[in-house]
């Protein structure tokens, strides 16, 4: 009897170790004797770096733009920025957590727009309630993305040709609806809800921070920000602890859908236009952001409050170029080498990672 217990006890660890991402019960969180150092070394000490890197942003700002960039107003612009790139990006630090990546997001966010803004549905929601063109623009979104989630898990096709051929499509097809032309929103209750301003604050900005603390707590509060991790970290793993796999792959890129439809309404409220240029290249803005916060590219591994304070970091860069009348080439070059910094920071550490166990 006793042999048999120790037998099922010995699977119970593998499966929880496969629940956590492969890694085996003594290596978890809170039970090396080097916890501070675990912490420092880890998303505490990545999330500080994060902290300080933007602050010397805000001194670069400071000293380039004086107290221009230091308004009240400033601040609040580039929180306004920041709000549909973060959207776009909690739903892409899922996907990339989960092993995956997204290119479409820009292009769904773009079509999410048109379709929501089109005179038909305007003539809808004027003659019901605004919330038709959120609901629209919400249904678009989740449903590129469960198309993308279908095709990759079930289709067994590339997730970077599926979400490729999205991206592709997706534009496409917004530029014959709206006909290449602007679709101006004029459903006043719309305007009127979402370009208002909440204790000072633009409601924009209390989107973002609402679905990044959602973000959060399914993330790292629920079995499915679990699972994600650990489908991310080794699918076949999760697959032999009892997870759905290939339903799990497809939920994620449906939230990702989600919530690029999310950001198609917070961009039809900071625009009051639909078009189908909308969000182009957001999908490289919204990977550099997740990367540059922590999230391991290669899955298993994936922070939203990394991804936020990522979001906020470029953001602020774009701010502190464009106070400084700098280029748009000088921006994309800079970017390009944040992004290069962070992969490379990320392989350093999980090489030490790999090396501690």
């Amino acid at each position: 009897m006793s042999g048999q217990q120790d037998a099922g006890s010995s699977v119970s660890e593998q499966n929880d170790a496969a629940a956590l991402g492969g890694r085996p019960p003594s290596t978890r969180e809170g039970t090396s004797p080097g916890r501070g150092r675990e912490l420092l070394g880890g998303g505490v000490g990545r999330n500080a770096g994060l902290v300080l890197a933007l602050l010397l942003l805000c001194v670069v700002g400071y000293a380039t733009a004086g107290e221009r960039f230091l308004s009240v107003d400033n601040f609040l612009t580039i929180l306004r920025l920041a709000a549909v790139l973060g959207v776009l990006a909690v739903g892409m630090t899922f996907v990339i957590t989960g092993g995956g990546i997204d290119l479409s997001v820009g292009s769904v966010l773009g079509l999410a727009t048109v379709w929501a803004s089109t005179v038909a549905t305007q003539t809808m929601a004027q003659d019901t309630h605004w919330t038709v063109m959120v609901f629209t623009a919400l249904a678009v979104g989740t449903a590129a993305g469960l198309v993308n989630g279908v095709l990759i898990a079930y289709g067994k096709v590339v997730a970077f040709i599926a979400t490729l051929a999205m991206l592709i499509g997706a534009r496409g097809l917004a530029e014959i609806i709206s006909g290449r032309q602007n679709q101006i929103v004029e459903v006043d209750g719309f305007l009127d809800f979402f370009r208002a301003d909440f204790l000072g604050v633009p409601v924009l900005v209390w989107m973002f921070a609402l679905v990044a603390v959602a973000g959060w707590v399914l993330l790292n509060r629920t079995t499915f920000g679990r699972r994600t991790v650990a489908v991310g970290g080794n699918p076949e793993a999760a697959r032999l602890a009892g997870i759905k796999v290939q339903r799990h792959v497809m939920y994620l890129y449906a939230l990702s859908g989600l919530t690029a439809g999310i950001a198609a309404v917070l961009m039809l409220a900071r625009t009051t236009a639909g078009t189908s240029t909308h969000g182009q290249l957001y999908e490289l803005d919204a990977i550099a952001a997740v990367v540059v916060g922590g999230t391991l590219l290669a899955g298993g591994r994936g922070t939203i409050a990394g991804t936020v304070l990522g979001v906020l970091i470029l953001t602020t860069l774009t701010n502190v170029f464009t106070q400084n009348n700098m280029s748009i080439s000088a921006q994309s070059v800079t970017k390009g080498v944040i992004i290069v910094v962070a992969v490379l920071l990320q392989q350093r550490f999980a090489n030490r990672s790999s090396a501690s166990t």
